[in-house]
């Protein structure tokens, strides 16, 4: 099997190092760019499986880079680890809108971050193999998941969707009615233990319901329960 390619982006010399380092002891083939313009200009010219990207980046920074890395077809759903100082709630949040699919802070353990970046590789693999194992669609009143090719549409109009966005949606929709507190969603989803807070799951629940629900502030479709989590609910078995 060929080794998965990592990019690094970080403008600080001892973090790539340090990162780089790392990774390729575990058995990933790593490549380095120390600022924006030059992490695309590697990406162009080469096929990356993810990147970790700082925030405070010259030239361009993090947020801007991974905007237009996500505007490249073939990176539209490469996954995202954002590195950075930074612990505001509005970088995070910000982040993980981008599609961004972790977010580690500043400074980290060297085991925390190898965790999170297999966790993502496996994560993926078994969500290739899992698809075979399941459904091919799943409908609901005014929504159409389907799970082969990883599309979903809401009254016939297909909307995009990161691959954590989609796998969320498709978890809670294949459990209907069962609530999932953020915890337990946290580790089916994400994986692993995760490092950071709940907060995480919230902000995706955030961002998908923008982009299924007829009004986020209404959803019909994805429901919280208060003080337990979340559940799935098909509007058409109500009426």
């Amino acid at each position: 099997m060929a080794k998965k390619k990592i990019l690094v982006v970080d403008d600080d010399p001892s973090i790539i190092e340090l990162v780089s380092y790392n990774l390729a002891r575990e058995g990933y083939d790593v490549l380095k760019a120390y600022d924006g313009e030059e992490a695309l200009k590697v990406a162009t010219n080469e096929s990356v499986d993810m990147f970790i990207v700082d925030i405070m980046l010259p030239q361009m920074d993090g947020f801007e880079l991974v905007r237009q890395l996500r505007a490249m077809e073939k990176y539209k759903n490469t996954p995202v680890i954002f590195l950075s100082a930074k612990g505001e709630e509005f970088d995070k949040v910000l982040g993980l809108e981008l599609g961004a699919d972790d977010y580690i802070t500043k400074p980290f353990s060297v085991r925390e971050m190898i965790a999170r970046v297999k966790a993502i590789f496996r994560r993926i693999q078994l969500s290739a193999q899992e698809r075979e194992e399941r459904p091919k669609k799943i409908v609901a009143k005014g929504l159409e998941i389907d799970v082969e090719r990883y599309e979903v549409r809401v009254n016939g109009q297909k909307v995009a969707l990161t691959p954590l966005e989609f796998e969320l949606l498709r978890f809670l929709a294949e459990n209907e009615g069962k609530v999932f507190s953020r915890d337990v969603l946290l580790d089916k989803l994400w994986g692993y233990d995760y490092y950071g807070d709940t907060r995480t799951v919230d902000v995706h629940i955030r961002r998908l319901r923008t982009k299924i629900e007829e009004d986020p502030s209404n959803p019909k479709y994805i429901i919280t329960v208060r003080g337990k989590g979340y559940k799935f609910r098909d509007p058409g078995k109500e009426e």
